[in-house]
Parts: structure tokens; C-alpha cells; sequence
């Protein structure tokens, strides 16, 4: 019987565990949702861009093709956050959810290296449409100053975005060194236990760390 109970407590603080992680798997799952929808967005409005504008005859070659290129860039770096959030809401669940034993972790950490990437094209894409606003104007507009103007607004709207990011993220930046995952590591347990008993302390630690390496083999 108390053999049982033994196992029934290893099973107890891996399932545990496995919640925790779990809560940073949702976590990454809700963000590449999230700006999978707006990339999705982005990338139909650059290819209407492409589809639906009418770019005149008598406007110079460079002037076109840049519009082409830039619009081009945008579409497909909005595309590649589309797909890259997808296939992250899908696979890292699915692997977490219906791999062997052990592939929490990995799916959680392919999933904070992979979003990255997904966030980076989100961005870029989002420079590059606005430099397609801006050609646009020149392709469109046949007075100067129109043009110019409408440029200087684009990138007065560009600028006010990078400010209002930058202090976002500064409000909300946490030093790498203090980052919190789900990974339970056993020194957390000896560094806690202050006044209590150090044998069961360590026993509890030396439980969590064959629990951890399981997870992660």
C-alpha cells in the first residue's frame, strides 16, 4: 500500500507540473492567434493593393516596380506570419496534447523560439505596407504636393507607432534574468525552504528533478 502511495504521488506531481507548463502553452497558443488574425488582415489589404489599384500608364518605371516590390514584401512577410502562427497553434498543442511522455516541454520551447519569428514578420510586414501607402501616393496623385504630404502623414503614422510600441514595451519589459517559465526547477524548492525540514526538502527536490528529467528525455 504504501508502495501505491508512492507512485500515486510521482504521478500526482508530474500531472502538477505538466498544468503549470500548460499555462504558458495556452499563453503562446492565445498570442500566435492573435497576430495571425491581424497578419491575415494586413496581407488581404496589400493584396488588393495589388489587384484592385489601377497604376497609370504614365508613371515612371522605377516608380512602379518599387510599388510592386514593396507592396509584394509586405504581402508575403504577413503571409509568413499567417502561416508560422498556424502551424504553432496547431502543432505545439498537438504535440503537447498526443506526443510520448516528455513533449510538454519540448512543445512549449518550440513554441517561445518559433513566435519570434511569427512576431518579427508581423512587424516588418507592417513597415513594409506603409511604404506601399506612401508609393501609392506618388503613383495616384498627380500633384507633388499632394503626394508629399501624404507621405510626410504616413510617416509621422509610422513614427507615432514605433513610439507607442517603444513605451509599451518598456512599461511592460521584464529583465531576462527575472523571467518566471513552467519549468520547475528542484533548486526553487531547496531556496524556499527556510525553517523547514531540509530531509524532506531535499527529497521533495531530488523527486521533482527525476519528474523534470522525464518530462524533458
Amino acid at each position: 500500500m504504501l508502495y501505491a502511495d508512492k507512485r500515486a504521488l510521482e504521478t500526482n506531481l508530474k500531472v502538477n507540473l505538466l498544468a503549470i507548463r500548460e499555462k504558458e502553452l495556452n499563453y503562446y497558443t492565445q498570442n500566435c492567434l492573435a497576430v495571425g488574425t491581424q497578419s491575415a488582415l494586413l496581407a488581404g489589404f496589400a493584396y488588393s493593393g495589388l489587384t484592385q489599384v489601377a497604376i497609370p500608364h504614365d508613371r515612371s518605371y522605377p516608380l512602379k516596380l518599387a510599388y510592386l516590390l514593396v507592396t509584394t514584401t509586405a504581402m508575403c512577410f504577413e503571409l509568413i506570419a499567417v502561416l508560422n502562427t498556424t502551424l504553432l497553434s496547431m502543432m505545439g498543442p498537438g504535440l503537447a496534447l498526443r506526443g510520448p511522455d516528455g513533449s510538454m516541454h519540448p512543445a512549449v520551447d518550440g513554441m517561445m523560439f518559433e513566435y519570434r519569428t511569427a512576431y518579427y514578420s508581423f512587424v516588418l510586414g507592417l513597415v513594409f505596407f506603409h511604404f506601399s501607402a506612401a508609393l501609392f501616393s506618388w503613383l495616384i496623385y498627380v500633384h507633388w504636393l499632394v503626394s508629399f504630404s501624404v507621405t510626410l502623414f504616413i510617416i509621422f503614422s509610422l513614427w507615432l507607432l514605433y513610439r507607442y510600441a517603444q513605451r509599451v514595451y518598456l512599461r511592460f519589459q521584464l529583465p531576462k534574468e527575472e523571467v518566471v517559465t513552467g519549468r520547475f526547477l528542484s533548486e526553487e524548492v531547496l531556496q524556499s525552504a527556510q525553517g523547514a525540514d531540509q530531509d524532506e526538502q531535499r527529497n521533495l527536490s531530488s523527486l521533482i528533478s527525476k519528474e523534470q528529467m522525464q518530462l524533458v528525455t
